[in-house]
């Protein structure tokens, strides 16, 4: 299964751009997890946990910029080893 990530850091941004790209690289609409106005620095950032809780073993977790997951390398690193933990690959899809 593909899941989906997007974030923007403010809530005068808008994610439609990379909600299209997620959905033409074949997520779901319904896949696609949503943190609205919340910066990369953050570190509760809910919907990013809810996708990572969603992956299972063999899917495919995908952002359109690797700087969606984080700001921060090693936040970003450790993202991408829970991930990798559960069997998940990413992609980024742009």
């Amino acid at each position: 299964m593909k899941i989906g990530y997007a974030r923007c850091s403010t809530v005068r941004q808008d994610t439609s751009v990379q909600i299209a790209l997620l959905q033409k690289a074949g997520v779901d609409r319904d896949r696609v997890y949503i943190d609205h106005g919340v910066s990369g620095r953050q570190a509760k950032r809910p919907d990013l946990e809810n996708a990572i809780d969603a992956s299972r073993d063999g899917d495919e977790f995908g952002v359109t910029k690797l700087d969606r997951l984080s700001r921060l390398a090693r936040d970003l690193c450790d993202t991408v080893g829970r991930l990798a933990a559960r069997g998940v690959a990413l992609s980024r899809n742009r």
